[in-house]
């Protein structure tokens, strides 16, 4: 007999408290209920049930036997639930975070063809600039740039992003252009008010050594956008990814500050839960971003 089949019938009988209701649960006879544990008995060489005309309760033996077997019925009945989701269309609620700055200019114009590509799924998205706790907070997945976390999170990365320090013309013809990085101490800066270093930009110098510069300035916000406007408003250099400044620089309306120093290179990447069975709702819209940002990368924006 089916050793499965076994497991299946004793955890049944045991749940059900008899053989007859065991058996209308599985839609077999009692008859056949009885020969599966039977069966189990003897090839285990134990008695797992104690059998009389009032009631059946499980033996010592069995209650240890129906711990681990209920176990391996679950994890098979999750393996079969595996199959057919894997098989079916994406659906349900996707739950994302994602950085503020990506999410309003690069996601959300994209968002609605995801939708209409795949009408099953609801997506929820949720703009911040922290990182979250995916699991507790109740994230299917994030969207993150920059370095990532040491974590147990399972990572997928999209394309990378460029950082450079840019003003408007105005602003340089006004203030003059920095030549070097110490030159920046005697510039309005415009800051991140959420950066975890406070208002340091960490910058690269010819040498390739790191470097960190302090200034004040007549902005910081916690926005992207509201710094590249305020750079484009000539209010002074702002440190920012190249998805946010290429129009504009294509446009002519900023500049890059100091043309010579190294690029920062900033990942972009798609990040869920570990596991090795990824859901099909976050498998996909992975899949979609990959697709749409393939073009994309560096200061190709």
């Amino acid at each position: 007999m089916d050793r499965l089949t076994e497991m299946e019938a004793f955890a049944t009988v045991v749940d059900q408290g008899g053989f007859t209701d065991a058996a209308k649960k599985m839609g077999i006879s009692k008859s056949a209920v009885s020969k599966h544990v039977s069966a189990l008995e003897a090839r285990l060489g134990a008695r797992l049930l104690n059998r009389t005309t009032r009631r059946v309760s499980p033996t010592e033996i069995g209650l240890a036997y129906y711990d681990r077997a209920r176990r391996v019925l679950n994890d098979a009945g999750e393996a079969d639930a595996l199959v057919t989701s894997m098989q079916s269309a994406p659906s349900g609620l996707l739950r994302i975070s994602v950085a503020t700055d990506f999410g309003v200019n690069l996601l959300s114009p994209i968002l609605g063809e995801f939708l209409l590509e795949y009408p099953e799924i609801t997506v929820n998205m949720v703009l911040n600039n922290r990182y979250v706790e995916l699991i507790s907070e109740g994230f299917d997945m994030a969207i993150r740039v920059g370095e990532l976390e040491d974590s147990s999170l399972r990572a997928r990365k999209l394309t990378d992003t460029t950082k450079r320090m840019i003003g408007s013309p105005g602003y340089f013809q006004k203030y003059g252009r920095p030549q070097k990085i110490d030159d920046l101490n005697d510039h309005k800066l415009l800051h991140y008010s959420n950066q975890a270093n406070g208002n340091v930009w960490k910058v690269t110098a010819p040498s390739g050594e790191k470097r960190q510069v302090r200034s004040a300035g007549w902005l910081t916000v916690n926005d992207g956008q509201s710094l590249l406007n305020a750079a484009i408003s000539g209010l002074g250099i702002a440190y920012l990814p190249s998805f946010l400044y290429a129009d504009s620089m294509k446009l002519g309306q900023v500049e890059e500050a100091i043309p010579g120093l190294p690029v920062e290179t900033l990942g972009i990447y798609a990040v869920y839960p570990p596991g090795r069975f990824t859901q099909p709702k976050v498998r996909a819209f992975i899949d979609f971003l990959a697709r749409r940002l393939a073009d994309k990368g560096l200061d190709n924006w």
